[in-house]
């Protein structure tokens, strides 16, 4: 079983480096693609409200056998459970879907800036690690701004920010902020929805380590020291993901995927987000 490595928390734990993302499959899919990467060795899960399959999530950890505190478990609150009671019931909801006693990450998924509630849902974050139900707090999805405010108005600083982060958006500015602040940059969309697997520049690069594309993506991410879940349900490509850790990219080589960036992001902004 691959030996992933651990990232430090500003709260003094640790989550592993490389872990699956289960946005996309449902109950059923995510189930057994859960059962099955525990299997190959993966230990972080990262599932959301949003992603409605964290029931499938949690019957995969069942089944997979292992002991509970093995894993690291995170998922994210609802758009639509903003505010602190909301947060709360939230939080419930997620638990009781994933079938566990404890999360060992819990984010606030998206700032939903307009709603202007993100400060109090924070507020329920801290409530919940206070009360020994979640381990670490986090973001996702937040900007600079985001995060002065909850400095300003809370005693604590998020564990990790997640945001979308790949060569073709490598948010340098906000990677060194959080690093500033002792924030974890996890990186969802690591491998930029796939659409660099045939880029020239990292196919010469995957092919002189005898890589491929999306592990020489997965090895940049690494060296730059952020958490990445990268998502599939195919088991080979799984085990291919987690064969990281045998190679290392050249300067040369990590300054031509600087050059990859063009600015390409998903169509949601956080800064205009409330539904």
């Amino acid at each position: 079983m691959t030996d992933v490595p651990q990232v430090k928390l500003n709260d003094g734990s640790t989550i592993p480096q490389i872990g699956l993302g289960i946005y996309g499959p449902d109950d059923n899919a995510a189930a057994t693609a859960v059962e099955t990467a525990i299997a190959r060795g993966y230990r972080l899960l990262d599932t959301a409200e949003q992603y409605q399959n964290e029931v499938g999530v949690g019957e995969g950890i069942r089944r997979s056998g292992v002991n509970r505190d093995t894993l690291y478990v995170t998922t994210k609150l609802g758009n639509e459970s903003h505010g602190y009671d909301a947060t709360l019931r939230g939080f419930d909801g997620s638990l009781q879907r994933l079938g566990l006693e404890y999360l060992d990450l819990f984010l606030i998924h998206w700032p939903m800036t307009k709603l202007d509630l993100y400060p109090e849902s924070w507020r329920a974050l801290e409530k919940l690690r206070a009360d020994g139900l979640v381990r670490s707090i986090g973001v996702a999805n937040f900007q600079e701004s985001h995060l002065c405010r909850l400095f300003d108005e809370s005693q604590t600083v998020p564990v990790v920010n997640q945001i979308e982060l790949h060569p073709g958006v490598q948010r340098r500015a906000l990677r060194q902020f959080n690093a500033a602040h002792g924030i974890v940059t996890e990186a969802w969309s690591p491998l930029a929805y796939g659409n660099l697997l045939q880029n020239p520049v990292l196919q010469s690069i995957a092919e002189q380590h005898d890589k491929s594309v999306a592990q020489v993506l997965l090895r940049w991410h690494l060296d730059l020291g952020n958490v990445v879940i990268p998502k599939t349900v195919n088991p080979n490509r799984m085990a291919e993901n987690l064969d990281v850790f045998d190679f290392s990219l050249q300067p040369g080589e990590v300054a031509r995927i600087e050059e990859l960036e063009n600015g390409v992001r998903n169509a949601y902004d956080p800064d205009l987000m409330d539904a």
